[in-house]
């Protein structure tokens, strides 16, 4: 939300302290003229974990077990307050509204000692009238924050909500109370900005732009804006004429050009409507596929004339379809973007950090960049987490990243016969579809994360024997929102969901899907009302099942990796950082460690010690995403998106993230650099197998040149090439030839030898594969020699003796990028990495560390 000049900025330093429950009056806490000078500071937007952080009262909770030490924290009465000085006329014809955008959670409001309002939800912002209650000059406002206990420990209990009982009948971030990838850290606070509103006569209420056609010739842009008089009582009476309000619709170019504008538009039953015909318009798209060109849409409300109210914000002209058929009318799960159907590549978005409030912004601007860099097109925020703050989506929004958008429900049934819950949650979804329904980058609404499938799954086993609690929020209270709110839109009520024909919601035939059996060993297929099965084997949890399954949309899908080194050193008290450590633990917070070894097992082996298992699952979890995405991309005919389960950390522990809390991406970042780029060389093969040769095309544009295929024993020798002739469609995926294994082979064993695709004539990184597991592959001792250029901020690898597995570099610093990361060297190859960091103009490459898997620098 952008603050207008007449606005008064509350955020900043308040002053916070807790109490015991009923301990004092709240009337004495609240009361203008309180002295709280001895209070603890602390910085809004934020949270009490922060501000106790910061003064040194509680010690870092992410360092060793010390969450468990700042439980307490949960169970008191937080108070927030503040003052300001206000100008207010008398007689003036102003309304002052107090607006929080986040408020965590059952809150009740305080201004000049007089209570204006309770919340209960902290997923959406709350706005109060404080007209009568401000005064000129000195004000005062307090914030009371009751323990969540007050509010659920006397309600029904369900059968399932996952990892905590008490949550369904709180509106309230669902990891703060732990997930299998974070530890619980209920917070508590003013999590969003604050601010004084001031608005004369009149004010809009709520912009809304939708594209309703776009060509390279035209685009049709219609603009509804609710506006509404805010005169007060007394110059209602003194008026004899209603007010006259009026709008003008302004779309401007990058360069604040008008490119179509109307004026004049009379305010009628609250609304004035337009539609702004574009001539030859520059379209959004998404950063693979052209620019993501940003308009400027500008509404002025004008009160008898007079201007009184202004919306300026930037609009992304396109259109946005899901495709549930094809051509032939099959079955399809397919985002169509200015009429162009689209491969999705991207991941899971969890909130930034476990302290939500506190998140600074670069973070949300790093992780996205980070995204793009990787070549991924799309993020998913996921339910468990909270409708992301303003700055994501403008990230989302200028770097061209579609936004797959959750409802916040995840994994729990919640109170739909409640009709108090109802109304909050009817709250909550209208106060963010409205904020959220102009982003460019918001392609999709779904109602929910996996509980119509899981609801199913319980169902059966017998876990659940209570009703669907919950299925009228997301069939009806939501899409019915939507309706009125954001029609133009798709809409999805659960993920993973699809009408299955006898087959459970995860059926990879229809709609979009969820795998866990890799990792998880789900077993499928699975029909609708059958036991679910887990095969926790070897075999079961192994990456190679990727390729049994024929999903339309992999929605969610991954394994687990090590954090790197630093974030896991910073991060563990002295002695632990070993393989096996209580502290390692610790850091998983999956409900069963044994499938990350069994993951391991069946390809690299089990590690021995904290080297081993760093590389090994990193490697794993790399591997074993290419593996997985190279068989959907080259399927594309059918399969047309694959979104990582997660893309980064909330906190510094051992996840399915491809990027650790540090913001330092693990080799699985890496590998995506090349098995996410728009053009992908891919080698489909098993042991014994013929090698198959790809080449997938996401482009608008046809790929034509020849395909290179080498093969080399690990001393570097060339033991087989070949060229191909490669011509592949815009947005199609060819087998361009097969080979025989023994031909490429020549006489070698599988396990000692590496194949290199490679393309001329267009542009595609080279790709390389072993064609057996690590665990069946001898690998020689390698040399790396390093050189440094501290002046351009970059490092020369060059490897000896033999190839060198899984290059990798290390400083003992957060933020860092390097350019390339966790690669292999043939022998006599050199690779040049540029590092760089989004705050520093040095770093510390005195410090720097590079090994391989079967080699150090010497």
């Amino acid at each position: 939300m952008t603050l207008k000049n007449s606005d008064l900025d509350l955020s900043g330093e308040w002053k916070i302290q807790h109490f015991e429950v009923g301990e004092k009056r709240a009337m004495e806490l609240a009361a203008a003229g309180l002295d709280d000078r001895f209070w603890i500071g602390a910085d809004v937007p934020g949270d009490v974990h922060t501000a106790l952080i910061q003064r040194g009262i509680i010690d870092p909770p992410y360092y060793g077990h010390n969450d468990a030490k700042s439980r307490w924290i949960e169970h008191k009465e937080w108070w927030y307050r503040t003052n300001f000085n206000c100008v207010k006329e008398m007689n003036a014809e102003d309304r002052f509204e107090l607006v929080f955008e986040g408020l965590d959670t059952f809150a009740t409001v305080y201004v000049n000692g007089h209570e204006i309002g309770k919340t209960a939800n902290m997923l959406m912002s709350h706005t109060f009238d404080v007209t009568t209650i401000i005064r000129n000059g000195w004000n005062a406002v307090a914030v009371k924050f009751d323990p969540l206990s007050i509010h659920h420990r006397d309600k029904e209990q369900f059968d399932w909500s996952s990892y905590t009982k008490e949550r369904p009948w709180l509106r309230k971030a669902a990891m703060n109370f732990g997930w299998d990838w974070g530890p619980r850290m209920v917070t508590v606070g003013i999590w969003g900005k604050v601010w004084l509103k001031r608005s004369t006569r009149a004010q809009l209420k709520s912009v809304y732009a939708q594209t309703r056609a776009a060509s390279k010739q035209q685009a049709l842009v219609d603009v509804t804006a609710e506006a509404a008089s805010v005169e007060s009582f007394r110059s209602k009476k003194r008026r004899e004429h209603p007010i006259s309000l009026t709008c003008d619709v302004r779309l401007l170019d990058a360069q604040g050009n008008e490119v179509a504008s109307a004026h004049g538009l009379d305010v009628l039953a609250g609304q004035a409507k337009a539609t702004l015909s574009v001539s030859s318009p520059r379209l959004w798209w998404t950063h693979d596929l052209g620019e993501p060109y940003l308009h400027t849409l500008e509404v002025v409300l004008y009160a008898d004339g007079r201007e009184v109210d202004r919306y300026s914000e930037p609009y992304g002209i396109r259109t946005m379809e899901l495709a549930l058929h094809n051509e032939q009318g099959e079955s399809s799960f397919a985002f169509v973007l200015n009429g162009v159907k689209i491969y999705a590549k991207g991941a899971n978005w969890i909130p930034a950090d476990h302290l939500i409030g506190s998140i600074p912004e670069h973070r949300y601007r790093e992780l996205v960049e980070l995204s793009v860099e990787a070549h991924m097109n799309m993020l998913r925020v996921w339910a468990g987490g909270i409708y992301e703050k303003d700055v994501f989506y403008d990230e989302c929004d200028r770097q061209g990243v579609l936004v797959w958008q959750d409802f916040a429900f995840a994994n729990a049934l919640f109170p739909d016969f409640n009709q108090d819950f109802m109304e909050n949650v009817r709250r909550e979804v209208e106060n963010n579809v409205v904020r959220l329904r102009n982003r460019a980058s918001l392609a999709l609404w779904c109602g929910n994360n996996e509980i119509d499938w899981l609801y199913d799954m319980k169902s059966a086993s017998g876990d659940i024997t209570s009703p669907f609690y919950g299925e009228l929020i997301y069939h009806e209270l939501i899409p019915e929102a939507l309706e009125r709110l954001d029609p133009s839109r798709p809409y999805w009520p659960s993920s993973p969901f699809g009408d299955s024909h006898g087959m459970d919601a995860n059926d990879p035939g229809v709609g979009d899907r969820h795998n866990w059996q890799v990792w998880h060993g789900s077993v499928y297929p699975r029909k609708q009302g059958e036991p679910p099965l887990l095969d926790y084997s070897v075999e079961g949890v192994t990456f190679k099942n990727y390729k049994k399954d024929m999903a339309l949309f992999s929605s969610e899908f991954g394994m687990h990796a090590s954090a790197n080194r630093y974030t896991l050193e910073k991060n563990m008290p002295p002695g632990q950082f070993y393989w096996g450590s209580p502290e390692m633990a610790y850091r998983n917070k999956d409900t069963n460690h044994q499938k990350g070894i069994l993951l391991m097992e069946g390809y690299t082996g089990i590690p021995q010690n904290i080297d081993e298992y760093m590389n090994f699952s990193m490697l794993t979890q790399a591997e074993g995403l290419r593996y997985g995405i190279e068989h959907f991309r080259r399927i594309k005919h059918r399969n047309s998106g694959a979104l990582v389960w997660q893309l980064n950390d909330s906190w510094p522990g051992t996840s399915w993230s491809m990027i650790d809390y540090e913001l330092l991406p693990k080799a699985s970042f890496y590998y995506g650099k090349v098995f996410f780029h728009p053009v992908l060389l891919s080698l489909e093969h098993e042991p014994g197998e013929p090698l198959a040769l790809w080449v997938v095309n996401d482009t608008l544009e046809p790929v034509r040149g020849q395909l290179q295929l080498r093969v080399y024993d690990f001393e570097g020798g060339n033991v087989y090439s070949s060229s191909y002739a490669a011509e592949v469609g815009p947005q199609s995926a060819v087998c361009v030839a097969k080979l025989n294994e023994a031909e490429a082979l020549m006489g070698r064993r599988a396990q000692d030898v590496i194949v290199e695709l490679s393309a001329e004539g267009f542009a595609a990184p080279s790709n390389r594969y072993f064609l057996r597991d690590p665990k069946e592959v001898a690998l020689p001792e390698s040399r790396l020699s390093v050189h440094v250029n501290e002046e351009e901020l970059s490092v020369t690898v060059t490897a000896h003796h033999a190839i060198a597995r899984m290059v990798k570099l290390e400083l003992p610093l957060g933020r860092v990028r390097f350019s390339d990361n966790y690669f292999d060297l043939l022998p006599g190859e050199s690779r040049t990495v540029r590092l760089r960091h989004p705050e520093r103009g040095s770093l510390p490459l005195s410090e720097l560390k590079v090994s391989a898997m079967n080699g150090r620098e010497g």
